[in-house]
């Protein structure tokens, strides 16, 4: 008997080129059709024999397509480039031309810049460029928009999300991102823990997003299968009709897969995160996947003999066609079909996956934060079929041992070995409403500014396999894009208007005027020294200053200096005013002179050293308060910090109020030359205020300290022992708020004892200010009530501050007339929990931001970073810099940086002049300019000047 003899499943290794020719999908189409009539004609000659007894399926066709299916590599159907509309076109919306746009397109590797028109219709882009007029009179009820030279980018696509699985405000239910039942759980979806009512979707469109691909959690190897979604609300409103390109239709007669066949996601995990989960190690980690894909080998075995026999018209006893719900994923894996996102941090693990890939044949997508893939670009290289992209955060890392070795020159490194770079946001761990600002410090710190980004664009569409309709500006492609009101790498870049499928996603935005300054990609100051010790040193290169001198220094070619003169920040001199060129110089640490050169004498007998500042500024060091900084090394273990602070008025609450408490006081627990610290020294926060670490209502007494000391018996390391009393008060609490509050009003009215006493007469005489941490309005309205039932009963004046108050905006102006200060943390704000909900997220959403707001209200202010927040303490100036730019002029440059200096330092009862003892130089700009670069800074207190 003459058996068929084409085989309909091709094994074939994934390709390393973009899978999406129409080449390959007709081939893969005409092989379908001679696959199904030749094993119809094979199992009908069978019939024929007489020495056969072979009956044929009855569902024979569709048991040979499947098979001609198997291995068929994702990709659009054939026509999709010709498509007149978009599958996620909503019927009614009006076409829109956006005019005069200079346009990033992400075409010709991020290179292309285009001066001109886009035309949106149908869900797509229709025209680029210039468009004829015959083709714009084709267009009834066109919306026009004139950019007036805007920016205009594709969408921010975000490659890892936890957006609607890990929701906001964080509630009971609200995190679906974990299983605790098995380190391989292949069968799981994110799909179907994706809430629609997160708090989040908005604001992250407000910041340009709208695409992401929504992940499982890290908790196990295999988390689960991804879905890439668009961010918009659907009029059906369901988690199913938010789907870009599910791989299949969900229906009441079941699950198909669509054909050709659409790219799937799966979320994997190795090292530190499964490992503590199910208390193993990284072996068990590494055999649980051997042991998954192991099944899914002997599966696909199956399926694979069952097709040959299939196509060869061997029907006899063929049974049904292998199958298992819970380990078809990953048998798609095995034949190429899945994009796997790979959390994976360090060499070890990133070496483990790199060595399971190639024992299992299969691809990975990406891996993610992967703080150590810098360190060894080419262990990625011999992964299986293609070089994993690498998806990462901008500069947060040190937060577990995993992360300590990351380096904010890994993205620069990793693109100059040729390895494709993507930001993600991780969202909510970080904000994917700021999910642009990650490719910004990339920038900063040295990547490129058309690989920045793509690294939020078409790189990360092109790792999820949607490169083909998202991600780029080109014709045919959807309708996602943003009109920017500066350079989308520019700090404080927004959005003047979002598109997601050619639909407006801001009724009445709230757009302020950039300067022309904001509308060019920032310059990358050098860092060029900093990268190559990064490498140098593994991943912790040295941080302290090149060199400190107590000899003469003298500081030329400065455009501005700023200086606390003791009533605030204060511009004392400008090069546009001045006109003639000034020195500034500096002996122990101590500024004692600023003019013109020929004013300086000196009687040293050797010649001062000289730096140039290239057009750059002095500024008073900048001060941060709200992390746990010079408490931490590494906040996820416990062995490298000062740890929490036992809460005795929280304990047994029936017994505690008139019981003694005892006080504790961080200047104890004082860890210095902490990576963060240093790296905030660089950066130009010179001083930092940190309290006790608690979960209760009392913290304890903070203490302000020098960033870049060597330890506390260096002369002004410790800049003041004892600053402040701390307590926080939330709806989160053990207790009831009116608990809290009533536990708050003994202490205030005589109630304490021993040393809680001690510090509450302190209070109570102005000597020291009560910091409260609290965001929720009500609260602070108790609060402010409670205060004024103090004072009144006990004849003081309290000077309270709120810290963190992500709500105060709504009593802006009972805060100002009853005296409170206010520390906002974080400075952009996020509903991550229900007392935090009520924020004023600022443009594009509202007119205003909170900062502005309370300054309105004749509110004190200072800005402050989260108590997980150790390593973004080094951004402060550029959180200052951004809360200015927001305002829209409404807070010059003096007052953006009185928001981390001397404000803070009026909030927390420091010592005048505590702050302005450090003097920062930058060059290339102001403390405030994402251009500069923080170069020296002088301590008056030790008596010394570090040069960087």
């Amino acid at each position: 008997m003459e058996k068929a003899i084409i085989t309909p499943y091709i094994q074939q290794r994934p390709s390393t080129k973009r899978p999406y020719s129409s080449l390959r999908t007709i081939l893969a189409l005409s092989l379908l059709v001679v696959c199904v009539y030749t094993g119809l004609f094979a199992a009908f000659r069978t019939l024929d024999t007489k020495s056969s007894v072979a009956k044929v399926p009855i569902n024979a066709p569709q048991i040979i397509q499947k098979c001609s299916t198997l291995n068929v590599i994702p990709g659009p159907p054939q026509d999709f480039d010709s498509r007149k509309e978009s599958d996620r076109y909503v019927l009614g919306t009006n076409p829109t031309l956006i005019k005069n746009a200079t346009i990033w397109t992400g075409n010709v590797k991020g290179l292309e810049i285009i001066l001109g028109d886009l035309l949106l219709d149908k869900g797509m882009i229709q025209a680029v460029g210039e468009i004829p007029g015959h083709l714009l009179n084709m267009y009834h009820h066109l919306s026009v928009i004139d950019a007036n030279g805007s920016w205009l980018s594709p969408g921010i696509v975000d490659l890892h999300s936890h957006l609607g699985d890990q929701s906001s405000p964080k509630l009971s239910g609200s995190a679906d991102t974990n299983s605790r039942k098995g380190l391989v759980q292949p069968w799981l979806r994110s799909l179907d823990s994706l809430n629609t009512h997160d708090d989040a979707y908005q604001l992250s469109i407000a910041g340009g997003v709208t695409t992401a691909v929504i992940l499982p959690g890290s908790a196990n190897a295999i988390g689960g299968q991804a879905f890439v979604i668009k961010l918009r609300p659907t009029k059906e409103r369901s988690s199913s009709s938010m789907l870009l390109e599910p791989p299949f239709t969900f229906n009441g007669t079941g699950i198909e897969e669509v054909q050709p066949p659409r790219w799937r996601q799966l979320k994997q995990a190795c090292g530190e995160n499964p490992s503590r989960v199910y208390s193993g190690t990284r072996m068990d980690t590494i055999w649980a996947y051997r042991q998954g894909y192991e099944e899914a080998r002997k599966l696909k075995v199956k399926q694979d003999a069952y097709c040959e026999k299939a196509v060869a018209g061997h029907w006899d006893n063929i049974g049904d066609f292998p199958e298992d719900l819970q380990w078809e994923a990953l048998v798609d894996v095995l034949r190429g079909k899945v994009k796997i996102q790979n959390h994976c941090y360090e060499a070890v693990d990133l070496d483990g996956i790199v060595r399971l890939t190639n024992e299992f044949k299969f691809p990975i997508a990406a891996f993610h934060h992967a703080h150590e893939t810098y360190l060894v670009p080419d262990l990625l290289k011999k992964a299986y079929g293609q070089t994993p992209a690498v998806a990462l955060f901008a500069t947060k890392a040190r937060y577990k041992r995993e992360s300590y070795r990351g380096s904010e020159f890994a993205a620069r490194i990793l693109a100059e070995n040729e390895i494709q770079v993507v930001m993600k946001s991780d969202h909510p761990v970080l904000n994917s409403r700021f999910l642009l600002h990650e490719a910004q410090q990339a920038h900063y710190f040295g990547l490129a500014s058309n690989l920045a980004l793509a690294s939020v664009t078409s790189t990360p569409a092109q790792t999820m396999g949607q490169g083909h309709r998202i991600g780029f500006i080109r014709k045919g492609y959807d309708a996602d894009v943003v009109l920017w009101d500066s350079h989308p790498l520019a700090i404080g870049a927004t959005p003047k208007q979002v598109f997601i499928d050619g639909i407006a996603q801001l009724g009445s935005p709230f757009v302020r005027p950039k300067s022309k300054a904001l509308q060019h990609a920032p310059k990358t100051p050098n860092f060029e020294d900093e990268k190559k010790a990064a490498l140098e040193f593994d991943g912790l290169p040295p941080l302290g200053p090149k060199e400190s001198v107590s000899d003469v220094v003298i500081f030329q070619n400065f455009d501005t200096l700023f200086m606390d003169m003791g009533n605030g920040v204060e511009q004392v001199f400008a090069k546009d005013h001045l006109g003639a060129p000034q020195i500034a110089v500096v002996q122990n640490g101590k500024l004692n002179y600023i003019g013109v050169p020929e004013g300086y004498s000196t009687n040293l007998t050797t010649t001062p050293r000289t730096v140039d500042l290239h057009g750059g500024s002095l500024a008073p060091g900048l001060l941060s308060y709200g992390s746990r900084l010079g408490l931490v090394h590494i906040a996820g273990e416990a062995t490298t910090q000062d740890g929490e602070v036992f809460d005795s008025l929280m304990d047994e609450v029936s017994s505690t109020l008139g019981r003694e408490a005892v006080v504790i006081r961080a200047k104890d627990g004082l860890q210095f030359t902490t990576r963060d610290a240093l790296l905030a020294y660089r950066s130009g926060v010179t001083t930092a205020v940190t309290a006790p670490y608690s979960s209760g209502l009392l913290s304890g007494l903070s203490t302000a300290f020098n960033t870049g000391a060597a330890h506390k018996l260096k002369e002004g390391a410790v800049m003041q022992d004892e600053v402040a009393l701390h307590v926080s008060l939330s709806l989160s609490s053990s207790v009831s708020v009116s608990t809290q509050i009533a536990m708050l009003r003994r202490l205030l009215s005589g109630g304490a004892r021993g040393d809680l006493e001690l510090q509450i007469s302190r209070i109570l005489e102005g000597k020291i200010p009560l910091v409260v941490d609290v965001h929720n309005a009500d609260i602070m309205a108790s609060l402010i009530q409670l205060k004024s039932e103090i004072q009144e009963q006990t004849k003081s004046v309290i000077q309270m501050t709120f810290a963190g108050a992500s709500e105060a905006h709504l009593l802006a102006r009972e805060i100002g007339a009853a005296g409170v200060g206010v520390i906002v943390s974080p400075v952009r704000p996020f509903p991550s929990f229900w007392d935090m909900r009520r924020i004023l997220p600022g443009p594009p959403l509202t007119q205003y931001n909170a900062i502005s707001t309370l300054l309105a209200n004749n509110v004190t202010v200072g800005v402050g970073v989260e108590s997980d927040g150790a390593w973004a303490v080094r951004h402060t100036r550029f959180d200052v810099s951004w809360a200015a730019i927001e305002a829209g002029g409404d807070i010059s440059r003096e007052e953006a940086i009185a928001l981390a200096s001397s404000n803070l330092e009026k909030l927390l009862g420091l010592a005048s002049g505590t702050v302005s003892s450090s003097l920062v130089a930058t060059a290339g700009g102001t403390i405030l300019d994402f251009e500069s670069k923080v170069v020296a800074v002088a301590s008056a207190k030790r008596g010394v000047l570090d040069l960087f």
